[in-house]
């Protein structure tokens, strides 16, 4: 198969793969999550009730994210195997296979999304925040395409290690959001709905940036010309056979969400639910190190597993366990260190200002959640590179959506401690998760090397 720099960087040492795909992976990703808390921070001067209406959307908008992302996890995992295969002709077909799931996935969920988005809020307990819900979620998903697409085509620009046209459209997205939020919102007097927009036209250009490089300047490894597409069933069904697992690992994150938000909502209201929303943005930060370095894990498993190398596969699991760990400690100890001067993003106006003590006491408490994630998602994105989508969310299945429900519904209702028992919750099932998860990991590439010692 033809070769390139890009290429050569991730089909060799798997450190150095893990290390070139995962920190720009990190910058860009911060970015969006910086764009987003930016986003909740300045529709929190609107007051608490937008704030939470906010709250209720997230978990849609992450779920859609969750898709693009999971059409991209199914793009990289099968172009990888086909490059550790060395077929470049088969990688090509996978990357354009990719490119219909993505479109075909877009239509059908704005299509639900617009439809149906009330009902899902009044069913999520929007009801009390209703109109400030449907004001900024309409907008957004409307244009789900400019929200979807970016991550999937971001898929195929990894597995061929084009990491730098991967992030640069995500993060020109962020920034361009974090300038023209305040002039929608407060120039121009739209408020809620002024973010919504906003978010629209900045992920409109960063879907631009990577039309403009895929089917225009047309300078990038791959091909996406009808002539080299070779309709193939079984390659929709192991793109999806990826996609649709990561998804809904994704939509059950969501889910988690809306359920913790449904928990705090009956204990303690809608003010703590402002205060979950915005300390949660803040948590989903501390977690990128971790999403970022279990990410790229899913390029080097590919090339790994497609090559029938498994060491480089265990080395490569490690080693992200290993960097994850490391810089989820130092962001963990920084949150909590700041979490006064961070929690006054959120509570800045005098319509907020009452929620910057809370905000600081669930940042000092939820850091703790932030330090098993490298465990748990090295173990689901490992089993995404290696086209093991079923095994993924079965361990996000078991870790979020019954331990980390489970023990937060324990602790915060059965044994009454409140909305502190619910965040104590989510800490304890996160742990029980990730280290059930990473055990079966290293189960499986052991029992995988004895069979091909075995075989060989």
């Amino acid at each position: 198969m033809e070769s390139n720099a890009n290429l050569d960087s991730i089909t060799g040492d798997p450190k150095k793969a893990i290390n070139k795909l995962a920190y720009p992976l990190m910058a860009s990703m911060l970015l969006i999550m910086l764009n987003n808390i930016i986003d909740g921070a300045w529709v929190a001067g609107l007051g608490p009730e937008p704030l939470a209406a906010i709250g209720f959307i997230t978990p849609l908008f992450m779920i859609l994210v969750g898709v693009g992302n999971g059409v991209g996890a199914g793009a990289n995992s099968l172009i990888s195997r086909y490059i550790g295969a060395k077929d470049r002709k088969g990688a090509n077909n996978a990357a354009i296979h990719s490119i219909f799931v993505a479109i075909l996935v877009a239509v059908v969920l704005t299509l639900i999304l617009t439809v149906f988005l009330r009902d899902l809020l009044i069913i999520m307990g929007a009801s009390s925040v209703i109109d400030y819900a449907m004001e900024y979620g309409i907008i957004l998903f409307m244009f789900t395409f400019a929200i979807l697409l970016p991550p999937s085509f971001g898929g195929i620009f990894r597995a061929e290690g084009d990491i730098k046209r991967a992030t640069i459209p995500m993060a020109t997205t962020a920034i361009i959001n974090i300038i023209i939020d305040p002039i929608f919102i407060y120039t121009l007097g739209m408020g809620i709905g002024g973010a919504a927009i906003a978010t629209v036209i900045a992920s409109l250009i960063g879907l631009f940036l990577m039309i403009y490089w895929m089917f225009i300047k047309k300078d990038t490894y791959f091909e996406f010309k009808l002539e080299y597409y070779k309709r193939k069933l079984q390659m929709y069904k192991d793109i999806l056979i990826v996609s649709i697992p990561a998804s809904l690992e994704e939509f059950i994150m969501a889910l988690v969400a809306i359920i913790m938000n449904l928990y705090i909502e009956i204990i303690a209201g809608t003010t703590m639910v402002a205060v979950f929303t915005a300390g949660w943005r803040i948590i989903s930060i501390g977690i990128l190190p971790a999403i970022a370095v279990g990410t790229a894990a899913i390029t080097v498993a590919g090339i790994a597993y497609g090559a029938k190398n498994i060491e480089n596969l265990r080395i490569g699991a490690r080693y992200s366990v290993k960097l994850g760990l490391i810089l989820s400690i130092i962001v963990s100890v920084i949150i909590f260190v700041f979490a006064d001067q961070i929690s006054l993003m959120f509570a800045y106006s005098a319509n907020s200002s009452t929620l910057a003590p809370m905000i600081a006491e669930f940042l000092r408490i939820m850091v703790l959640y932030i330090l098993p994630v490298p465990v748990g998602a090295t173990a689901a994105f490992v089993f995404q590179g290696m086209g093991k989508g079923p095994t993924s969310l079965v361990i996000t299945l078991i870790r979020e959506l019954i331990l980390c429900v489970l023990f937060a519904y324990l602790l915060g209702f059965v044994l009454n401690l409140g909305v502190l028992g619910i965040y104590i919750g989510l800490i304890v099932g996160s742990a029980i998760g990730s280290i059930i998860g990473y055990v079966y990991l290293e189960f499986y590439i052991k029992k995988t090397f004895k069979y091909r010692i075995k075989a060989n």
